[in-house]
């Protein structure tokens, strides 16, 4: 019986990806490095900051990844004052509330970014669990992140669903044992289908609601 709904932060509760790329493709400017949308995507999308930078700097100290980091960080909430929910999205959480389902969300996204969105969201106090990849050290696509919240949940992977929008996310949650969602925000359909997803929504005005019940 399903008990909870679980979900990944950027590119599924709102569309930040084009916001993640436009300030890493400014900030990697700096350091003499230039990239396009597939680079974002197959190098950075999904990924913890620590592992994007160690892997484009392997030469960076500790500290000069967290130099990078912070920079980053700090250039996208400067521009990302006006980020609106993907369709349908505020909706389906009153619907989720109204079952009275469990809820989780599972990122790779740093805690100042988390708690800033979820503001902007006005969705600060929504969700039962919260579990960052910085905190638990760990991240996607390691199944870690979703088993963690599954515990803080007190439920097992049978009893979820989960909706996520990259790739490295979807692995994480198909590894967990959880049914996924494929949220295709910011990459194409098809891979996602290919990852095993359950089926692929462009936003959530398309969610099945009596498939999810």
């Amino acid at each position: 019986m399903l008990k909870a709904i679980l979900f990944d932060l950027d590119g599924t509760l709102v569309n930040s990806d084009p916001l993640h790329y436009r300030t890493w493709a400014k900030v990697l400017e700096i350091y003499k490095l230039t990239i396009d949308h597939h680079f974002y995507q197959t190098r950075i999308s999904g990924r913890t900051n620590a592992e994007i930078v160690g892997d484009l700097f392997p030469e960076f100290s500790d500290e000069d990844i967290l130099k990078m980091v912070d920079l980053k960080e700090l250039k996208f909430r400067e521009l990302a004052i006006d980020l609106q929910p993907l369709p349908g999205l505020m909706d389906f959480l009153a619907w989720v509330n109204q079952q009275e389902f469990k809820t989780g969300l599972v990122t790779n996204a740093p805690r100042e970014n988390t708690d800033f969105i979820l503001e902007i969201l006005k969705l600060s106090d929504y969700f039962d669990s919260v579990v960052l990849s910085d905190e638990i050290g760990i991240g996607k696509p390691d199944p870690t992140p979703y088993q963690y919240c599954l515990e803080q949940l007190d439920i097992l992977p049978e009893e979820a669903i989960a909706f996520e929008d990259s790739p490295s996310g979807i692995r994480s949650a198909i590894a967990a044992g959880i049914k996924t969602i494929g949220v295709a925000s910011t990459h194409d359909p098809n891979r996602l289908k290919d990852l095993g997803v359950t089926f692929v929504i462009e936003d959530f005005t398309q969610v099945d609601l009596q498939i999810m019940g």
